[in-house]
């Protein structure tokens, strides 16, 4: 989808009137949410008028422009699509344009990949030829309609201010191919005839867009081949019992709704560790090498960029694969085969964000439209890991918009536990300290498969889990939301030491995307050495694992009259905050779900702190029996 679209022609004569900027903005207002930055309005004002010009001069004024045109199932958006007619072979012909006002600009300390440009405040820019070229591939690996004509689509960035010689000589030593071209203004003649050898003259461009603006948006075979490559294949994802039944049901539902046109509705159910996700990537690898139209979606921003860097690392195309739940809000009906929903308890009630514009509020559900987006829509969650206000993954509520819509769910539970060790007497051991299992709270009766330690103070906790570290352990410590939380550094540059118990401090894990210090960004701090020196939180914890799992108990949840009790008012989640969205009894609900997985989150031992000390007396007391 692109903002607007015209001829070069057409926009060469409605640029002077400012209409075209108008049309863009209104459009902007209306599919993005929110107005554009004023970076995006002065190119839009400055960069567009060259750009016509030069096309028209090359002849190219029947071309069609696509002004920012949305990648399919993304956010990001490519400055310009020209589509026209290939000169040569006479079929659809692209090239992506990626604008840049730059008059000067030079590498970040010798980084090839990266630019500072002069006057430009903030970090480092991505090199316009790689970010141009990461758009070309993008729309080769998502627009169906070019999976077999990879040469199609070419790429240029052009920076078109940059007129002085040598003013950014460095960007050029650059490899150039078809998919990414560097030109300067000092260049527009090169450039004209680059593009003609694209586009071909005074032939019409209309087909060519309505082609690509019309195509199904689905991962190309080319991509697909490349994922089973990378996944299928690899020890970790190799499947035992009940989970290999999983994703043999699953391949046979597909067969069965393509076979006979019809929409099936899977729900894999399973405690932590009880191998969802290696399902889940089974099935994104297998379904692969068959060639059928997958991705796999999850809530997590964490879960995700870790399944990206995980299953991408020797073929980096293949995290396009991983999208988030609220990508889905525009997907055509049945575009995929298969959507797989990892970690599918973390749906939320709608995907709308402040950011979402008023056409695209209508109040859907996200469970429906993550259900209209494949024929065979794959859901994984877990009923205990509900853990924020909002969230609507359980398996009635799957269920129920299911049979509203006429469909039937088939259900696959998996029983077995991996995670912990494999001891699912200390996951039921959990379950029922934590008021989630009417059998009632017991003493921890031991297992030899797992290890269970109470520490009496932060300090042991840590000198513990550091210990276990030096013996090639992975260790984590993680507590409840119960200390407020500094999103800016300290003015040393450092994180802030937030969670304080006594004379022991230590920071929370990054909130943001990048890294500080040694400290890792949020998404990476459970899989990066780096973390151990900061305390995780549900939101950074939940889905990974590692062997040592250190878990602070706070004040939000107290041992009472013989069972641990909620209390709302020692926790500082923001989430929790509002009452009339979040009651007591909720509440209640939530945090136990919060510590539920933050104690199933190791596969050798867990290390247990509390800071209220009758707490602390009762967890020494109940597993000093084991």
């Amino acid at each position: 989808m692109s903002l607007v679209r015209r001829s070069a022609a057409q926009l060469q004569a409605e640029l002077p009137t400012g209409s075209v900027v108008e049309t863009l903005i209104e459009q902007m207002l209306y599919t993005a949410g929110h107005g554009p930055s004023p970076g995006e309005r002065a190119s839009w004002e400055k960069s567009l008028p060259v750009l016509a010009a030069d096309l028209v001069e090359a002849g190219l004024g029947e071309v069609e422009v696509l002004l920012e045109h949305r990648l399919p199932l993304t956010s990001k958006r490519a400055d310009v699509v020209l589509a026209g007619v290939h000169p040569t072979t006479g079929r659809p012909s692209y090239v992506v344009v990626e604008l840049k006002q730059w008059s000067a600009a030079h590498r970040f300390e010798g980084n090839p990949d990266l630019v500072v440009v002069p006057g430009m405040a903030g970090p480092p820019k991505l090199h316009p030829v790689k970010q141009v070229r990461g758009y070309v591939e993008y729309l080769l690996d998502f627009t169906r309609s070019l999976e077999f004509t990879q040469d199609a689509v070419a790429g240029v960035a052009y920076l078109h201010n940059a007129t002085q010689p040598g003013a950014v000589a460095q960007l050029g030593d650059y490899t150039m191919d078809r998919a990414g071209r560097l030109f300067t203004g000092a260049e527009s003649g090169a450039l004209r005839d680059y593009l003609r050898t694209r586009l071909a003259p005074g032939v019409s461009g209309a087909s060519a867009a309505d082609e690509l603006l019309g195509s199904k948006a689905a991962p190309s075979r080319q991509l697909l081949k490349a994922a089973a490559a990378e996944i299928r294949d690899r020890e970790q994802f190799l499947l035992v019992g009940e989970q290999q039944e999983a994703v043999d049901l699953v391949l046979h539902q597909v067969k069965q709704a393509k076979t006979g046109n019809s929409k099936r509705i899977i729900l894999v159910t399973g405690g932590p560790g009880s191998g969802k996700s290696v399902v889940a990537l089974s099935l994104l690898g297998e379904l692969s090498r068959k060639g059928q139209t997958v991705l796999h979606a999850t809530g997590s921003r964490s879960f995700t960029q870790t399944l990206r860097k995980v299953a991408g690392k020797r073929a980096p195309k293949v995290r396009s694969l991983f999208k988030y739940f609220n990508d889905f809000i525009v997907a055509e009906p049945n575009d995929l085969d298969v959507l797989i929903l990892d970690e599918a308890h973390r749906i939320r009630e709608t995907s709308a964000s402040r950011w979402t514009p008023a056409a695209h509020r209508t109040g859907r559900p996200q469970v429906e439209e993550l259900i209209a987006a494949a024929r065979v829509p794959v859901f994984l969650l877990d009923q205990h890991q509900v853990v924020r206000p909002g969230e609507m993954g359980s398996k009635e509520e799957i269920t129920r918009h299911a049979q509203r819509l006429g469909l039937d769910v088939l259900t696959v539970e998996l029983d077995a536990q991996f995670r912990c060790g494999g001891s699912a007497e200390y996951v039921r051991w959990v379950q029922r300290l934590l008021g989630l299992d009417d059998a009632g709270v017991e003493d921890w009766a031991g297992d030899d498969t797992f290890e269970v330690v109470v520490a009496d103070t932060p300090e042991e906790m840590e000198q513990f889990l550091a210990a276990k570290r030096e013996e090639g352990y992975s260790a984590r410590m993680t507590a409840g939301y119960c200390w407020p939380w500094s999103k800016t550094p300290s003015p040393g540059g450092g994180l802030v030491p937030d969670v304080r118990i006594g004379d022991w401090a230590r920071p929370w894990n990054v909130p943001g995307d990048r890294a500080v210090g040694d400290a890792p960004p949020a998404a990476l701090w459970a899989t990066e050495p780096g973390g151990f020196g900061q305390v995780g939180c549900i939101y950074t914890a939940q889905g990974f694992e590692y062997d040592w799992s250190g878990v602070i108990i706070g004040p939000d949840l107290l041992w009472r009259d013989g069972r641990l009790v909620s209390d709302r008012s020692a926790n500082k989640d923001p989430d929790f905050r509002n009452r009339t969205r979040v009651s007591d009894a909720d509440f209640d609900r939530l945090v136990r779900n919060v510590y539920k997985v933050l104690l199933t989150r190791g596969m050798v031992g867990t290390v247990l702190y509390a800071t209220d000390e009758e707490t602390r007396r009762q967890l020494r007391h109940l597993v000093s029996k084991g």
